[in-house]
């Protein structure tokens, strides 16, 4: 390493973040890293069918034992259809769809029973006018709202059931009285089925969209700042190695970040049902975890670019490259740094040092990459590609800035703890 990137070491910025570890190390790492996420998503993966299997011999004794089933009769499949339903991974999601199934099955079957009641005095021609006229009104404005991005988002189950609890209830052709003692017994059978899955999916072994969001995010940052690094050796390891054995930037940890939008949007929307649990208070702000994953992306789509740049066949010589390798080793490895910095303040919940380190170091990085501008070099397209590298690094450095700022917004509004001096 260049005698600049030595001087990085020594006190510009942490050591612990500098020093590089051996290639070997670095793969060790990362292979046990996957290895154990894999291992723990088995696992819970495994602890969630035994708990649907769980939840569904409990309501199975409403069949199996007389007294219960003398209470609820044929109903009792209503129960086991609402675990099957409803049961789902996270206990957000769980909530999500229990909640959104009791107030469709509610709305619907009470507007059911009125639409019935209405129809059961109007006469035969009345009675077929005023279900038509009702299954059709109800029906169109609910798959309307359906389609509206804030309903579809968090409530579209609901509207579907009320949909489909309305047009039961109100096409069936009942009695009033006898439809409102069915819609009782169907909805105390559906308050039994979502019970059961509470209680299983709150406390038992229970799986929190929270946790994995916030644990998601963090590693975010590891993956870019292990992808900025790679392209730094990838660049300038053609230097003073052949084609065949110069490293390879490995692309899998970036374009996981790229493609994780619906993914964190998803445990978005089930973070916010759950209740207070561990670290997570109530009206906790993951809308600001969506804010860092989209210029997480951002950063990610740049990071491809320069893998784009990099695999370029119009690279500048070995010698013009040697010239702005020094420049280029320290900016990437402050940028790594910084991503871990504030991957680990989010993972920890502990304010970052922004203000202190990462805003200063920033303003240096952009002084640094005005450097292409007084290097002239032979031909004009090693100019062309050197200062698209430089380009893409100043895109880095601004994406960084705005990351900085949003995890700074979080730190607040989620009251993360100060940092303790180290002594």
């Amino acid at each position: 390493m260049s005698a600049s990137v030595a001087s990085v070491e020594s006190g510009e910025l942490p050591i612990n973040f500098n020093k590089k570890q051996p290639k070997n190390k670095q793969w060790r790492k990362c292979l046990s890293t996957v290895w154990g996420m894999k291992f723990t998503q088995d696992t819970k993966k495994v602890i969630h069918s035994f708990k649907v299997g769980i939840a569904l011999v409990l309501v199975s004794l409403l069949y199996l034992l007389d007294p219960l089933f003398k209470e609820v009769g044929e109903n009792a499949m209503w129960a086991i259809m609402t675990v099957v339903v409803v049961f789902e991974f996270y206990a957000g999601a769980t909530l999500s769809k229990g909640i959104n199934r009791g107030i469709g099955t509610i709305v619907g079957g009470t507007l059911g029973c009125l639409a019935a009641l209405l129809a059961d005095d109007a006469g035969k021609i009345g009675n077929a006018i005023i279900v038509a006229v009702s299954v059709f009104s109800f029906g169109a404005i609910a798959t309307y709202m359906r389609m509206v991005p804030r309903i579809k988002k968090r409530y579209d189950y609901g509207v579907m059931i009320f949909i489909l609890t309305f047009n039961l209830v109100a096409v069936s052709g009942l009695r009033a009285d006898t439809v409102l003692k069915l819609a009782g017994q169907r909805l105390s059978t559906i308050g039994m089925g979502f019970a059961v899955c509470i209680f299983i999916s709150l406390l038992v072994f229970p799986m929190w969209a929270s946790d994995e969001l916030h644990n998601n995010t963090s590693s975010k940052f590891d993956k870019l700042a292990c992808s900025i690094e790679g392209c730094v050796d990838e660049y300038f390891g053609t230097i003073e190695m052949d084609k065949e054995n110069q490293p390879k930037m490995k692309l899998s940890g970036c374009k996981s970040v790229l493609h994780s939008k619906s993914t964190d949007e998803s445990l978005a929307n089930f973070a916010k049902w759950e209740p207070w649990h561990g670290k997570f208070g109530i009206m906790y702000p993951w809308g600001k975890y969506l804010e860092i994953g989209e210029i997480l992306r951002e950063l990610a789509s740049v990071l491809l670019s320069l893998k784009g740049c990099i695999n370029s066949s119009r690279q500048p010589s070995q010698l013009s490259r040697q010239t702005i390798r020094e420049p280029c080793e320290i900016i990437g490895l402050s940028l790594a740094w910084m991503l871990r910095e504030l991957g680990e303040s989010i993972l920890k919940m502990r304010k970052s040092r922004a203000k202190v380190l990462i805003y200063p170091k920033l303003q240096s990085l952009k002084q640094d990459l005005s450097l292409p501008q007084n290097i002239k070099f032979q031909e004009n397209e090693e100019n062309v590609a050197v200062t698209s590298f430089f380009f893409l690094f100043t895109e880095m450095v601004d994406k960084v800035e705005i990351l900085a700022k949003k995890v700074e917004e979080l730190e607040d509004l989620a009251c993360f703890q100060s940092k303790i001096p180290e002594v």
